[in-house]
């Protein structure tokens, strides 16, 4: 039986309830309208209003916790052990590929694309290729917290 989702979970009880995931790609979590099925096999259709994001609760049963994982994708990585300036040089030079970027506070990652790399070798910026959750977009200061800049973010 499909269980229709409109949105996530805005308040969970994890208490006694197993974590069950129901993986999903970036360009998949991108769309309002799709269908999955998690990992133990319950199938879910989303007509959403807003695409889901990576941890969002789905929804709950008397025994389980349906939990939005985003699947690793090929990226490059750039450490920011670098000057200030240089990590904008580098993400204006990505954003002028009109490629994606997201930034962590100890390092950049851009999709693992020959366009990337190509232009990470020829600005002699030492990167490496790695797999992670990439999330596009995303600038996160600091310390393991992060901060996602949106509509809640206040001055």
């Amino acid at each position: 039986m499909l269980t229709l989702i409109h949105a996530p979970l805005t308040a969970t009880d994890a208490a006694g309830r197993e974590e069950v995931a129901l993986q999903a790609d970036r360009m998949t979590l991108a769309k309002r309208l799709w269908r999955g099925s998690a990992d133990d096999g319950t199938e879910f259709g989303f007509q959403l209003a807003t695409p889901l994001k990576h941890g969002d609760t789905i929804f709950e049963s008397p025994t389980a916790r349906y939990v939005i994982r985003q699947a690793e994708e090929p990226v490059v990585e750039i450490s920011l052990d670098i000057a200030a300036s240089a990590s904008a040089g580098i993400g204006w030079a990505i954003g002028n590929l009109h490629l994606e970027l997201s930034a962590e506070p100890a390092r950049l990652l851009a999709p693992d694309e020959p366009a990337v790399r190509q232009l990470l070798e020829r600005l002699k910026v030492p990167y490496r290729q790695t797999t992670a959750i990439f999330r596009p977009g995303r600038f996160s200061r600091g310390n393991a917290t992060t901060h996602e800049l949106g509509h809640s973010h206040t001055h």
